[in-house]
């Protein structure tokens, strides 16, 4: 056991004891042992006679005077440590093989709270965790379909991290299904510490693409929804969030807030959120795009300009303002809790302010940068809404170059770009690209629960129909 840090490592322990006529050692993780679990195995075991084993000591053990729940025999040494380092314990019997594991893990662990980044006013407020068995149990459930599976792989030479693929075996396609499964054997990687976002970029292989080929989500319900539909979910163990694949530019852009009020609010709601959106992306650009060329300007916004140029150049004062408000937004995450109010106050009110009234900045540039940085908050994907802040930037420096060629060039390549992009196989643009009208109408309308019968066909279900043996 010394390949392993024994007498080395204070967290490695070693019991040994003696129960009938057979010696035996206990092999664990100090941190991660249930000692309540092993005490109850150890009380059970202290009974025994000497002549309480049979001439087959494992079988004596095995089947009759350990008593845990999980119990598994196991000959390879590899297995068996690389169990241990997973939580569980191995016992070792005097003149046998085969190791005898059992599975009393105790993680460390916290309780299942509201998720940050995916708020509702009314639903369930647990969130997933860092134990990935905490979050497979949340999904089941809600999800109590006997055909909802959860296979385990693990990825890494050094960490062995667990993986779960999630899916219901009557609906998903089983050839995106093989293909995921095959991508994950392929990986070659020392190891995941950082667990779902090295996944993704082991499998998806995206180079420098910005913009995001899987979906996030920390919320069990959402999880549940898109397993129902036919997507695949990855649980990845010490991480609180769940990769769902695939993925479309307009799956990124729903959150589960529309779907907890009634069809006519949830589709205003998806109607404010995909305007914040666009104007994330084009209101910028195009406000600059008038202020260099007025002309172009419909009678009805005359009014939309730059009274008056500020003393840093206006495509200076976008850059300066987009990566003001990167760098507001990197100092809340690292600024504790009590002090990011005060710290925001001072960089919006101070900064800005004094920005504008020593001219530096034009009021405009700062009114519409907020409205931009607003929209880029209220993308439900985080992932996204950075990519879309690129995009930008981009757009902002082509109308500086080339003004309105700049902007129609750039917009029709971010539009081909997004085209072209495909997502484990499947469209990144669909339902707009490739067209269907009624797949698109339920994207911008959310339709009620009883109206939705279909699946997303792009996910190419074995049961397209959501009941199929009910009379629609």
């Amino acid at each position: 056991m010394e390949d392993v840090g024994y007498k080395t490592s204070f967290d490695i322990v070693v019991r040994e004891m003696t129960f009938g006529d057979r010696r035996t050692a206990f092999y664990f993780m100090n941190g991660f042992a249930k000692d309540t679990v092993l005490t109850e195995v150890l009380k059970r075991l202290t009974f025994l006679e000497n002549d309480s084993l049979s001439s087959d000591a494992l079988h004596s053990f095995f089947d009759i005077y350990v008593p845990a729940i999980q119990v598994v025999k196991e000959q390879d040494w590899d297995n068996v440590m690389t169990n241990v380092l997973s939580g569980g314990t191995a016992m070792f019997i005097d003149g046998e093989a085969t190791a005898i594991l059992i599975d009393a893990k105790a993680f460390p662990a916290r309780n299942p709270e509201e998720p940050t980044l995916e708020r509702v006013v009314r639903g369930s407020r647990d969130g997933f965790v860092e134990t990935m068995l905490t979050n497979v149990t949340l999904v089941r459930r809600r999800l109590r379909d006997k055909q909802l599976r959860y296979e385990i792989m693990r990825v890494g030479d050094r960490t062995q991290t667990d993986i779960c693929i999630a899916y219901i075996d009557d609906i998903v396609d089983k050839e995106l299904l093989q293909s995921l499964k095959d991508k994950i054997k392929l990986i070659k990687i020392d190891g995941l510490p950082l667990a779902d976002k090295q996944l993704e970029e082991a499998t998806v292989k995206r180079g420098w693409n910005p913009y995001p080929l899987v979906r996030y989500s920390e919320r069990p319900d959402t999880v549940a929804v898109n397993l129902m539909e036919g997507h695949i979910a990855l649980f990845v163990d010490t991480t609180p969030s769940v990769m769902i694949l695939p993925t479309t530019f307009f799956d990124l852009i729903q959150h589960a807030e529309e779907n907890r009020q009634t069809p006519f609010i949830g589709t205003y709601l998806r109607w404010v959120r995909f305007a914040g959106i666009m104007m994330s992306l084009f209101l910028l650009p195009l406000w600059f795009l008038f202020t260099l060329r007025p002309e172009l300007k419909p009678p009805g916004l005359s009014f939309i300009g730059a009274q008056q140029a500020g003393k840093i150049p206006m495509v200076a004062q976008f850059l300066l303002a987009e990566f003001g408000v990167d760098l507001l937004r990197m100092a809340a995450i690292h600024t504790p809790s009590p002090l990011v109010t005060a710290m925001s106050l001072m960089s919006a009110i101070l900064i800005g302010d004094i920005a504008v009234k020593t001219g530096l900045f034009v009021n405009e540039v700062v009114l519409y940068m907020a409205i931009s940085a607003i929209g880029m908050f209220a993308t439900p994907s985080y992932e996204l809404g950075l990519a879309n802040r690129i995009v930008r930037l981009l757009l902002i420096v082509t109308v500086a170059l080339f003004k309105v060629p700049g902007f129609m060039i750039a917009t029709t390549a971010f539009v081909i770009y997004l085209t072209l992009m495909r997502s484990f196989n499947r469209p990144y643009m669909w339902p707009f690209i490739p067209f269907d009208i009624k797949a698109l109408m339920s994207i911008f309308i959310r339709v009620p629960v009883l109206s939705n019968r279909t699946r997303p066909n792009y996910l190419k279900p074995q049961q397209r129909d959501r009941l199929p043996n009910e009379e629609h």
